[in-house]
C-alpha cells in the first residue's frame, strides 16, 4: 500500500519525450533546393537568412568567403552548390563548418553555437587580441595554423554505432505553461563524446528538437504533459546526426544525479516512449530551466569524421 502511494506521487506529473523515427527537419528537405541551400549557407555564415535578389546574395557570399567570383558562364545552381559543399561537405577538402569546429575545440576545448563570422572574430580576439580583416577563407587558414600548425585538420573517419550516448544541456527552458506544439527546443552537447581516442561530438555543439504536444494541467489531478522529439545534434564534422531519448539514455539518467539548475536524481523513467516524472517536477507544471542536463542517444549506425585527441 505504501509503495502504491509513493508511485502515485511520482506519477502526478508526466513529461513525454517522443522517439518517433520518421521526424525530419523541414530544413533538410529545403536543402535540396537553391533557396534552401542558400539559406543554409547564410545561417551558418551570418546567423540569419539574408534578403534581396538571389544573385546579390550569392555574390556577397562568394566575396565574403573567398573574395572572388567563379568564371563567367557558371550557372547560378552550380555556384550555390559550390558554396553549400564548401560549408558542409567533407570530401576532397574539409568543410568550413568542420574547420571552424576543429579550430575552436583545439583552442578553447569547446565549440560555439554562434555563426561562423562571429566565431572567427572571437577566436582572433582570443589569440591575437582583435578581429582581423580579409576573407573568411584566409582568416580560417590563419587560425588553422595557430591551432594545428598548418591548414590541414587531423580528421579520420570512424564508425559510430546506434545508441551512442550524448550528454546534453538545455538551451531552451522547458515549461509547460509557455510551450505549444511546433515550438523548437534548442540544446547543446554538455560533454565531449570521444570513442577510441576520436572526438565525435564536441562540448557546446548545437542540437534541436521540436515540441509535438502540450497538455496543460487541469482539474481532478490531470497534470501537465509535454511531448518532445529530440531530433538531431551536430557532430564535430558538421553532420546533423539523428538522436532520441531511448533505453540507453533512460538507464544513464536513472543512474546519475543531474545538475545545472535541476536535480532529478529521484526521477522515474517509464514506458516505451520515455515517460519521465520525479524530482524536477514543480507542482503540476513541468519546469526545466536552461542548463538542465540529460542524455540522448544516436538513432542509427553512421560514419563520421572525428578528430584525434589525447583521450583513449
Amino acid at each position: 500500500m505504501y509503495l502504491k502511494k509513493i508511485m502515485a506521487v511520482f506519477l502526478c506529473t508526466v513529461f513525454f519525450f517522443s522517439t518517433a523515427a520518421t521526424t525530419v527537419f523541414a530544413a533538410a528537405a529545403d536543402a535540396e533546393t537553391i533557396q534552401g541551400k542558400l539559406i543554409a549557407v547564410e545561417n551558418i555564415l551570418y546567423g540569419t537568412p539574408q534578403t534581396g535578389a538571389l544573385l546579390d546574395r550569392i555574390n556577397r557570399l562568394e566575396k565574403d568567403y573567398e573574395g572572388t567570383h567563379p568564371a563567367a558562364g557558371m550557372s547560378m545552381i552550380n555556384r550555390v552548390d559550390t558554396l553549400y559543399n564548401t560549408m558542409f561537405e567533407n570530401s576532397s577538402t574539409v568543410s568550413v563548418l568542420t574547420q571552424m569546429n576543429a579550430i575552436e575545440w583545439a583552442i578553447a576545448h569547446q565549440v560555439s553555437m554562434e555563426p561562423v563570422q562571429v566565431r572567427i572574430a572571437n577566436m582572433e580576439k582570443m589569440i591575437q587580441g582583435a578581429p582581423k580583416e580579409g576573407t573568411y577563407k584566409s582568416r580560417l587558414e590563419s587560425l588553422s595554423g595557430y591551432a594545428f600548425g598548418g591548414v590541414a585538420i587531423p580528421l579520420k573517419q570512424i564508425a559510430v554505432p546506434a545508441n551512442t550516448l550524448i550528454k546534453i544541456s538545455l538551451v531552451t527552458p522547458i515549461n509547460s505553461k509557455n510551450l505549444k506544439a511546433g515550438d523548437k527546443i534548442q540544446y547543446k552537447v554538455a560533454a565531449d563524446v570521444v570513442e577510441n581516442g576520436m572526438l565525435l561530438f564536441a562540448q557546446g555543439a548545437p542540437g534541436e528538437g521540436v515540441v509535438n504536444k502540450v497538455t496543460q494541467a487541469r482539474n481532478f489531478g490531470r497534470d501537465a504533459k509535454v511531448e518532445i522529439d529530440f531530433q538531431q545534434i551536430r557532430a564535430i564534422d558538421g553532420t546533423q546526426t539523428e538522436t532520441f531519448l531511448g533505453e540507453e539514455s533512460k538507464k544513464e539518467m536513472k543512474s546519475m544525479t543531474m545538475a545545472a539548475g535541476a536535480s532529478v536524481a529521484g526521477m522515474v523513467l517509464l514506458g516505451p516512449v520515455g515517460i519521465v516524472t520525479g524530482a524536477f517536477v514543480n507542482g503540476k507544471t513541468i519546469d526545466l530551466p536552461a542548463g538542465t542536463e540529460m542524455y540522448i542517444q544516436t538513432k542509427n549506425d553512421t560514419t563520421l569524421f572525428g578528430i584525434q585527441t589525447t583521450a583513449q
